[in-house]
Order: C-alpha cells, then sequence, then structure tokens
C-alpha cells in the first residue's frame, strides 16, 4: 500500500490536488489507481485547455475499465505529464510522485475548500466499503 500525503486535498472521484499559490499539479489517488488495477493507456488533455470543476478531463484505461479523470477545480491546463504516453503504469508505481497527470492554474481558489482533507478523505474512503 502506498502512503497518502497528508498535505493534499481530495476529491469523492479520486483525484489528488497538490497546491503551490494558484499553480496545482493533479493525479490519481492511490486508491483509484488499486481499484483500477494496472494502468495500459491515458488519454490526456492539452495545455491551455480550460475545464469546469468536476468536469471531465481524460480517461485512464486499465485492464479492468476505462474511466473518467475528473477535475478538482475550475482550471487551465499548463502542463500534462508526457511520459505517461509511454508508461501510464507510472500510475500505478508512484500515484502521488511521478505519477502526476496535469499541472493547472486554479481559477477559482475558493473552490479549493470544497475538496476534502487527508482526514476527511481517510473517513470517505471507509465509509465506502
Amino acid at each position: 500500500m502506498i502512503h497518502q500525503p497528508e498535505n493534499l486535498k481530495y476529491t469523492r472521484e479520486h483525484e489528488w490536488l497538490s497546491m503551490d499559490g494558484l499553480t496545482a499539479y493533479v493525479g490519481l489517488t492511490s486508491y483509484a489507481a488499486e481499484q483500477l488495477g494496472d494502468i495500459v493507456h491515458i488519454d490526456l488533455p492539452q495545455p491551455q485547455d480550460e475545464f469546469a470543476k468536476e468536469e471531465s478531463f481524460g480517461t485512464v484505461e486499465s485492464v479492468k475499465s476505462v474511466s473518467d479523470a475528473y477535475m478538482p477545480v475550475t482550471a487551465k491546463i499548463l502542463l500534462i505529464n508526457d511520459k505517461l504516453a509511454e508508461n501510464p503504469g507510472m500510475i500505478n508505481e508512484d500515484p502521488y510522485g511521478d505519477g502526476w497527470i496535469i499541472q493547472i492554474e486554479i481559477k477559482d481558489p475558493a473552490e479549493v475548500e470544497n475538496l476534502m482533507s487527508f482526514e476527511q478523505y481517510q473517513t470517505y474512503l471507509s465509509e465506502e466499503h
């Protein structure tokens, strides 16, 4: 089991958000990676694309299924993790490090307050099962 960082924000759809001012990284949680199984392909947006909070910004394909990845907050894509095109399994191996998916510019910082803290996410996971 991969340790989940306590300083991140989390969504009900199992994405994480790591902020530095209005810039943030987004990825899938270790729980999501575990549930998906071996990730074999990821469909990513383009830099400069803009998405509303909770809008799908791409799909993650595993040996089990294809799932949407959802934007935690309203944002513009700054960077995509190009390494995932050749090695999408990095999400399974290092979901909070090299397996990050996108870097974004947050449009409405107030939306971050609606995301879950580490403790709230742990409670959410325990209630989900």
